[in-house]
């Protein structure tokens, strides 16, 4: 290893750095300046501006400015090289291939959320004031540690086909065989293969879904759990007609949540199967045509799907908490 540091070489660098750390400074000691120097009713809205301003220029280089360029490269071809118009998107909807990507993601977005959400819920309210509670709650959360391509790793392990004369290694094809059966490859037929890869986003979301609405729960008052108990409840009219209707806001956070991060997905898919097999998802699929086959228009359009998909969810989150504040 080579330990001499070459400062010539390095100068433009240094140089550099030492520009954006003096601009920063120096952009600091004019703001206090100002705040300092501001009538007393206007340091208020100065100071919101001074700590406001940095986020709001990070926001614009980093999402505002890609988000414009990335909607004109949508109407341009592979090479963005001529306008196209809109048949970057007319393949999209028109592709049996594309068709398939769309497939899949509606297919993660309707199952995860509600899956993670019933899951959760259900093991919130069994482990709720047990004996084990802390260590149940830990057990079930401990996959979000995991990286989703850690957990592809994992998964593609207790996927793992071997021919049926060979010893398995994979966890579910020898549960297979133990009880008679034959080994299957179950990421390879398609559409079944995609359900197994929505398991493994379950398994690691179903955590933060029992926090979540354990906690809910526990904020439930006493006071309407005993009147309901008083009036002869069961314990499924309790769980349908108290707690259900009690912790509908912690249930939409969730849903919500998994919705974004299911829209979003990526690691898994590109971990476990690449996006073959017909199991592509949309931003598996956009990285696959901007990146991987140079067209960078039709990846362009996915990502500006993709953007549009999620605006619909964010807006009913933003009225849900407008509307909870005005209450």
């Amino acid at each position: 290893m080579d330990l001499n540091f070459d400062f010539a070489a390095e100068q433009p660098k240094l140089v550099q750095l030492l520009i954006g750390v003096v601009a920063f400074l120096a952009f600091v000691g004019l703001m206090l300046l100002l705040l300092d120097r501001a009538p007393m009713r206007q340091r208020a809205r100065l100071h919101a501006f001074i700590l406001l301003a940095p986020a709001l220029i990070l926001l614009g280089i980093g999402l505002v400015v890609p988000g414009i360029r990335t909607t004109i490269l949508s109407f341009m071809s592979g090479d963005s090289s001529s306008f196209v118009g809109l048949d970057n998107y007319a393949w999209m909807f028109t592709q049996p291939e594309a068709l398939t990507v769309l497939r899949n993601t509606l297919i993660w977005v309707l199952l995860v959320p509600l899956l993670v959400t019933a899951i959760g819920l259900v093991y919130a309210v069994v482990v709720d004031n047990t004996r084990f509670e802390s260590l149940a709650k830990s057990l079930v959360f401990l996959p979000m540690a995991i990286s989703f391509v850690g957990a592809g790793i994992i998964w593609r392990f207790v996927y793992a086909y071997r021919p049926e004369e060979a010893d398995q290694i994979g966890l579910l094809n020898q549960i297979v065989v133990l009880f008679g059966g034959t080994p299957q490859q179950w990421l390879l037929d398609p559409p079944i293969n995609t359900f197994f890869l929505v398991i493994v986003m379950v398994w690691i979301q179903a955590g933060f879904a029992t926090v979540v609405l354990s906690a809910a729960i526990k904020g439930i008052p006493s006071e309407i759990v005993e009147a309901a108990r008083l009036d002869g409840a069961t314990p499924i009219q309790m769980f349908f007609r108290v707690t259900i209707p009690a912790i509908r806001p912690a249930v939409i956070v969730v849903l919500v949540t998994q919705s974004i991060a299911t829209l979003k997905l990526f690691d898994i898919v590109r971990t476990m199967t690449g996006g073959q097999f017909d199991t592509s998802v949309i931003a598996n699929e956009m990285y696959n045509q901007a990146f991987r086959y140079g067209e960078t228009g039709k990846g362009a359009a996915l990502a500006v799907f993709l953007f549009v998909l999620v605006i619909p969810i964010v807006v009913y989150q933003v009225r849900t908490l407008r509307q909870r504040r005005e209450a």
